[in-house]
């Protein structure tokens, strides 16, 4: 099949790592090949959090590289995707502006009071229907506002991290709808920016660029990279750039056109993102007080969903332990829950505590007292809190999403 195959390449980044992926079509079939993969993460410097944009593309280059070398001319396109919420800025002859900042990073800390004193919050509900996260890039956006930073005045161009890595690969900008969609000042009733709310928060609106759909021809690549990679003549397609949406686009299942959703997904990673392919948007007083999110989808569709905090707490407990000279395997980690006592304690997965404490097993033991109940002592006393507290999350937002589509929900 490989020698004959048109051959597809994602790169597909997410919080914690990153890969090059190539679909081979042929037959009527889909086969992926892993071709390149890598740690990502964020970066402390100067007490702020960042992403390292250099590294990350260095690993697509090389990932890509790889793939040149294996498919060569079978290369029909290629296309990012990678987490949502998180943008680069372009200045006026295109120069990047710094690093980006990771969504993790406090400078949005408390920030709902004082954006909400200049838009209700009602309000931005109405216009975007997006779940309330403090990392939203609108508050990102405002944080720097109120931060005078400027950057905001010299900015030409909003990139969000895929589109960003596709002009790196181009030379194009634009922005792919599916991660707009994350920001929070992009409305999903008539497909565009939000633009009068974005003037009254003060932030700049020309440095947003067109909004593209997936499938879209962005270009070719940059002559050096297609001459690095030995990718000449191959195109840059968007797919659906936020990879949760590319992910969903691909679960086996699907409703009655137009009818109710009769199925839900978990896209479980750093994040957790439960939801349904809804054929419209949701925004209504109860999606409002469930503090729920409508994001783009495939074929004019809609996410409803929940973002629910994932395996970023496991993550993060396995991260310190390994600071501290134990590095438990994640099978080894899996054994050491089983051995717990089931239901000793719970937590709430999406408390403020976890979104990015210093010490995550720490915090769990903390909440845990806090609220009287058995303090998880062992590591896989901790990891069985963490992994039971999801699921029991997960019991609870089934419930909310069949409220809200109006029917049970057969399948996940």
């Amino acid at each position: 099949m490989a020698d004959t195959a048109q051959v597809f390449l994602a790169a597909d980044l997410g919080a914690s790592s990153g890969r090059v992926v190539a679909g081979l079509f042929a037959g009527g079939k889909l086969a992926l090949e892993e071709v390149y993969r890598f740690d990502n993460g964020g970066v402390r410097l100067a007490g702020r959090l960042q992403w390292d944009l250099l590294n990350q593309w260095s690993h697509i280059q090389r990932g890509l590289r790889a793939a040149g070398k294996v498919y060569g001319g079978q290369v029909a396109s290629i296309g990012v995707d990678t987490w949502g919420v998180d943008f680069g800025l372009l200045g006026r002859g295109d120069e990047l502006l710094g690093n980006p900042y990771h969504y993790r990073d406090t400078r949005t800390a408390g920030i709902f009071d004082k954006a909400f004193a200049i838009v209700p919050r009602e309000e931005i509900f109405a216009q975007t229907g997006l779940q309330f996260m403090e990392f939203n890039t609108l508050y990102q956006l405002l944080a720097m506002k109120l931060a005078n930073s400027p950057l905001l005045d010299v900015a030409e161009s909003l990139l969000m991290m895929p589109d960003l890595f596709h002009w790196l690969l181009t030379g194009e900008k634009g922005n792919e709808y599916m991660d707009a969609s994350t920001t929070q000042f992009y409305n999903p009733q008539t497909n565009t920016w939000a633009e009068g709310m974005l003037k009254k928060f003060g932030i700049p609106t020309h440095i947003f660029g067109p909004l593209l759909q997936p499938g879209t021809r962005l270009g070719p690549l940059r002559k050096e990279i297609a001459e690095d990679t030995g990718l000449a003549g191959v195109s840059v397609v968007l797919p659906g750039t936020h990879d949760t949406a590319s992910a969903v686009m691909a679960v086996p299942a699907a409703s009655q056109p137009g009818a109710q959703p009769a199925w839900c997904y978990i896209s479980s990673g750093t994040w957790s993102l439960m939801g349904v392919e809804s054929p419209r948007p949701i925004i209504n007083d109860r999606c409002y007080q469930l503090n729920f999110t409508n994001e783009g989808g495939v074929g004019g569709t809609t996410r409803v969903l929940k973002n629910i905090a994932g395996l970023w707490l496991v993550q993060e407990c396995r991260r310190i332990w390994k600071q501290d000279g134990h590095e438990y395997g994640w099978e080894e980690l899996t054994r050491r829950a089983g051995k717990a006592t089931p239901l000793a304690s719970l937590i709430n997965p999406d408390d403020p505590s976890f979104t990015s404490p210093k010490d995550m097993p720490d915090a769990i033991r903390d909440y845990c007292s806090r609220t009287g109940q058995p303090v998880p002592e062992t590591e896989g006393a901790v990891i069985r809190c963490a992994l039971e507290s999801l699921a029991l999350r997960y019991r609870m937002v089934l419930g909310f999403l069949e409220e809200l589509v109006g029917g049970r929900l057969e399948t996940i």
